[in-house]
């Protein structure tokens, strides 16, 4: 990280917005509420109508629009930036984020963080070759919750860790019906990898270690990617890892993450949804005390002025990009187990 700057009022951030679709328009009502630290100077988007709906924001909070320069090399060629934050269809991600770096400017970019397990080596590369900050935007990861547990489990509070049991559940298939989260080139796979991606990034994260097996089943039920899967996996210290994903239901959607320990149990989402442990003398799960929950943005502008460490950083993206290409691979042999490639 960067050394912390000192004395005085730091500097607006200037950054770009990769993508201008919806979830961007999201994290811009909260940035446009942070105009004292960040300066959105540019975004990069082809899309004329996606662009008309993102300068509807600033219009609506009485701010000049960025403008759009819808060519990325030529919107780094020409604008004058310290960050981007890439909210893009997942094949995108790899090599806007290469770019990004490259031109000098600090990342923060949207789950899941690249298409596959080589992609993640030669992004981590890129990244210690330019020397700048890579985060990859996972709510699981940058909540307090998933946080805590993380140190909690780290720390050895609630003993080793024996088995992790996952969950998420969501009316996906219909909802992304003919739109690019369900085309395979673009999207890299379906429901596991769009909402459940959460699962397996914060899985990943409160492991704290690298999958070493994985025998898993994917069900596309009549769509062109996976919309229900089960997966059965081991870590390398041995603990037993399951994860269930169903795409169809017509429950709109939820999730339920529980770690269990030889001196307790954590239980949590992968979106960071709560935070409950059981130890050894308690009947029940009792809530844990948590500290300020800050936004994604807001935490990227404290990893930038080394204020806090990253915490979702492109190794932990790595770690979950092996175990989607183990999962895709016994997928594809009828569940099969197969050994997760480092």
């Amino acid at each position: 990280m960067k050394e912390r700057k000192s004395g005085g009022k730091r500097p607006r951030v200037r950054m770009a917005f990769i993508g201008c679709g919806g979830m961007a328009r999201s994290h811009t009502r909260r940035m446009l509420q942070q105009q004292d630290t960040t300066e959105i100077r540019v975004v990069c988007e082809p899309s004329a109508n996606a662009y008309e709906e993102f300068c509807e924001l600033f219009e609506e909070a009485g701010v000049e629009p960025p403008p759009n320069e819808p060519v990325l090399e030529k919107m780094l060629e020409r604008s004058e930036l310290d960050a981007a934050f890439i909210i893009t269809p997942h094949v995108l991600h790899f090599p806007q984020a290469k770019a990004c770096l490259e031109a000098g400017l600090d990342v923060l970019l949207e789950k899941p963080m690249v298409m596959n397990a080589e992609e993640a080596v030669a992004l981590i590369d890129v990244r210690d070759k330019s020397g700048r900050i890579l985060s990859v935007s996972f709510n699981g990861s940058m909540s307090p919750q998933v946080r805590t547990g993380a140190k909690m489990l780290r720390a050895g509070k609630l003993g080793r860790i024996l088995n992790i049991s996952a969950v998420v559940w969501q009316n996906w298939m219909t909802s992304t019906s003919g739109l690019w989260r369900q085309v395979p080139e673009v999207a890299g796979g379906g429901f596991l990898f769009d909402t459940g991606a959460h699962m397996l990034n914060t899985i990943s994260d409160l492991a704290g270690e690298d999958f070493v097996e994985v025998a898993a089943w994917m069900d596309n039920h009549g769509a062109p990617v996976d919309i229900l899967a089960a997966v059965i996996a081991r870590l390398r210290s041995g603990a037993l890892v399951s994860m269930n994903a169903a795409g169809n239901t017509q429950c709109k959607i939820g999730s339920d993450v529980r770690v269990m320990c030889e001196k307790g149990m954590l239980q949590t989402g992968i979106w960071g949804e709560r935070l409950l442990i059981q130890e050894s003398d308690d009947e029940e799960l009792k809530p844990v005390e948590l500290p300020e929950s800050l936004g994604t943005w807001q935490q990227f502008l404290r990893v930038r002025e080394a204020e806090m460490e990253n915490p979702c950083p492109p190794e932990i993206g790595l770690r979950m990009a092996r175990l989607w290409d183990a999962i895709k691979d016994s997928a594809s042999q009828g569940g099969r187990p197969v050994k997760v490639g480092t």
